[in-house]
């Protein structure tokens, strides 16, 4: 990889401005956010942050803009998104090593990722034309009752740094089919890739005349997103992160009674029965508990083991481990990269502390790994901890490859175990026994928002609406009927008759 080469075809400087209303960049202010690799320590490029000014000129840019994108057709809508879409695929290479290289993850995902944004496009381009209401029956005589679905107005986006452009274009792209304007506050870890995708669109808004401030960009820290959540002239702020963020979001936004989406903390496990294919288990385990190094909201985090395998799945498991080659993840050789950042690498060395402090034993230990190779010092082991189910540190989420094993006898009690974490996103069960399957998905079962069978915790498809119940947030993104959240709901009753009835047969006559 060539970095000039990559930031020159994505039209990034190493100084970049950081705000864009879409087809031109604002001044920005004094202060600068530096982007470092987590690959190797190096400085990438800065940006000028968005000024407290300068966002309120992104707003009201964005509501001018509403007035005219709302009543586009939405099939002409969805003709944006599709060459967005073309766009993105004329630029995956270049975009996907800028994702592996500004985030850490390896370059398989970072190209997935990008494949993500192509996939969203596509969807909802179709979407775009089946935005449909529902027509229902009247009680009264000479009347036609029909629901109808209006944009909302100015949604806004926060994304987190493990996947720092597919999951703006999970919301983006569906909010601008359905006649909305947005405005993007991405990670202060992985500012670049923001802006290159903003470059990246920037030729379609022009030459299709699309008006200033359908799709913005805002860069700085949290100050920027409590912005976006006190803001009563943004009507949707989804945001996606740490649990801790999405409280202080989701009171924000309620207490101006707007609207929130949110997808938050995952705790996620999968239970291995006896009678799995322990094949498929291994591999879903291993890429759910290592792939971003565990950054993901979908990583798997915990394995509830049927204890007549234990010890056979234990051994497996120990043995793929050593196996796993950990370095620079543009070179596809490497399974797993680095952590984002050190205070991420802080967290991993903590949780690993309060394992052991709290009677957990480590199979496979963790550690920093030093030398030329991890330069950045954000590298470090996959590890694998046996514990109780009942251990506290298992009901948290760290950000970081670490695994727990737990044992379980019957099936209700291994339900149970996976949903005793306040966390309520992935969920997985393998296993051939239908039976079991289906009692994995019913009432009695996962009280997660995704629940797999005889496929790992991570790696969902843009077709299924994504997200979790619990301190998950309970908001849905990507596909299904996700499109609902980001438009607002109209009854209408039509009465095409010569009297006026009126409903429950009230009588009232003057």
């Amino acid at each position: 990889m060539i970095l000039s080469d990559i930031l020159n075809d994505l039209h990034i400087t190493n100084q970049h401005q950081g705000t864009s209303t879409g087809l031109s960049w604002l001044q920005g202010g004094k202060e600068t956010l530096s982007s470092f690799s987590p690959v190797d320590g190096k400085l990438i490029g800065s940006i000028n942050t968005t000024t407290d000014d300068e966002y309120n000129k992104v707003v009201e840019s964005s509501l001018h803009a509403f007035a005219t994108w709302r009543n586009w057709p939405a099939a002409k809508r969805g003709d944006i998104v599709r060459q967005i879409g073309n766009t993105l695929r004329s630029k995956k290479s270049s975009l996907g090593q800028l994702v592996s290289y500004e985030m850490g993850k390896s370059l398989q995902e970072g190209l997935g990722e990008v494949q993500e944004m192509i996939d969203i496009c596509d969807f909802a381009t179709g979407l775009s034309r089946q935005l449909y209401g529902m027509t229902t029956q009247s009680e009264r005589p000479g009347h036609r009752m029909y629901e109808q679905w209006h944009p909302l107005g100015v949604v806004g986006i926060i994304t987190a740094f493990n996947f720092p452009v597919a999951v703006w274009s999970w919301n983006a792209m569906i909010a601008l089919v359905c006649g909305n304007v947005c405005i993007w506050k991405p990670s202060e870890k992985t500012p670049l890739t923001a802006i290159a995708c903003q470059e990246i669109i920037k030729d379609v808004l022009t030459e299709n005349n699309i008006p200033e401030g359908v799709i913005s960009l805002v860069n700085g820290d949290k100050h920027i997103g409590e912005l976006m959540a006190n803001d009563s002239r943004i009507a949707l702020v989804s945001a996606t992160g740490s649990t801790q963020m999405g409280k202080s979001v989701g009171v924000a936004v309620a207490s101006r009674f707007g609207k929130s989406l949110l997808e938050l903390g995952g705790n996620n496990a999968i239970i291995i029965t006896e009678d799995a294919d322990l094949n498929i288990a291994l591999n879903a385990a291993v890429f759910g508990a290592v792939g971003t190094a565990g950054q993901r909201c979908t990583t798997t985090r915990r394995l509830i083991i049927h204890e007549s395998i234990y010890e056979q799945f234990k051994a497996q498991l120990a043995h793929a481990y050593g196996q796993i080659k950990i370095g620079n993840p543009l070179d596809q050789e490497n399974h797993m990269g680095p952590l984002i950042d050190k205070a991420a690498v802080a967290q991993y060395q903590h949780t690993i502390k309060a394992i052991t402090e709290q009677g957990g034993t480590f199979i496979i230990e963790g550690g920093v790994l030093e030398g030329l190779a991890f330069e950045s010092g954000c590298y470090v082991k996959p590890c694998i901890a046996e514990v109780q189910s009942s251990i506290e540190i298992a009901k948290k989420e760290t950000f970081a490859p670490i695994l727990y094993l737990m044992k379980y006898n019957t099936l209700e009690e291994a339900v149970s175990i996976q949903n005793s974490v306040p966390q309520g996103l992935s969920s997985s069960i393998m296993t051939l026994n239908l039976r079991k399957a289906e009692y994995f998905l019913s009432t009695n079962g996962s009280d997660c928002g995704i629940a797999n069978v005889n496929i790992g915790t991570s790696g969902a498809e843009i077709g299924g609406a994504f997200g979790g119940e619990k301190e998950t947030g309970g908001g849905r993104e990507s596909g299904s009927d996700s499109w609902k959240a980001y438009m607002r709901r109209q009854s209408v009753t039509i009465n095409y008759s010569n009297t006026l009835p009126l409903a429950q047969g009230i009588n009232f006559k003057l």
